[in-house]
């Protein structure tokens, strides 16, 4: 059978120290999973995760210029540790979580601040503040040794035009990484080759037209882009 256009390629991350790369499938991001963020952006800090997604074609690799993006002058940046699901499953228990997950990186949840925050106060999906073109910018995945656990701890950092503007600590999650794979796995089944953006600590802000972006985590490389 025939296709009426090209097939696009597929969506892959390099994948550090290794002549390969991932697939990916889908991309999945947690909002508001570290208690300083949820209070900035007046949420409560003890509330649960909720989920949204952005489209896999959204992936941006680490070192690119991308443009800014249209229908908006308050676009944001979110550092966040991104994980990797290696291993399919469903209703995932915590205890579990660890099996499923091939690596850890680097990742930027940019945002269209101020349309999200029209849909916020219409009660309206995210996805004109969230899953636009080149929305979710993503460093080298780092794979974990078969011993090592999930990533429990470690300084997370952006900066722009070489200030720093989020500094926190992975161990300030409110729903640590086995938890949010459990809590999605029982809402989707995962599969290998989905990406889960984890959450942002405090500090978020606006970014312009030539400002160099640069996220950083402890163990898990760093991520850098341009924007025009």
């Amino acid at each position: 059978m025939t296709v009426v256009f090209p097939v696009p390629p597929r969506v892959t991350v390099p994948i550090a120290q290794r002549d390969a790369v991932f697939p990916v499938r889908r991309i999945y991001c947690v909002g508001r999973n570290y208690a300083a963020h949820a209070r900035e952006m007046g949420g409560d800090a003890r509330e649960a995760p909720f989920f949204f997604q952005k489209p896999t074609d959204a992936i941006v690799a680490s070192g690119s210029s991308i443009a800014y993006p249209p229908v908006t002058t308050n676009l944001h940046h979110e550092i966040e540790l991104v994980l990797a699901i290696g291993q399919p499953g469903f209703e995932i228990a915590v205890a579990d979580a660890r099996r499923h997950v091939f690596g850890a990186a680097c990742g930027i949840d940019l945002t269209r601040r101020d349309l999200q925050n029209q849909a916020k106060e219409a009660g309206k999906p995210w996805e004109c503040g969230k899953a636009f073109d080149a929305s979710a910018p993503i460093g080298a995945l780092h794979e974990l040794a078969a011993s090592a656990p999930l990533p429990r701890a470690g300084r997370i950092t952006l900066r722009v035009n070489g200030e720093l503007r989020q500094d926190g600590d992975l161990a300030d999650m409110i729903w640590g990484c086995d938890e949010i794979v459990a809590q999605l796995s029982r809402l989707f089944r995962l599969e290998a080759g989905d990406l889960i953006y984890t959450g942002t600590p405090a500090g978020v802000g606006p970014i312009a037209r030539g400002d160099l972006v640069e996220g950083k985590i402890d163990g898990f490389g760093d991520v850098t882009l341009r924007i025009n």
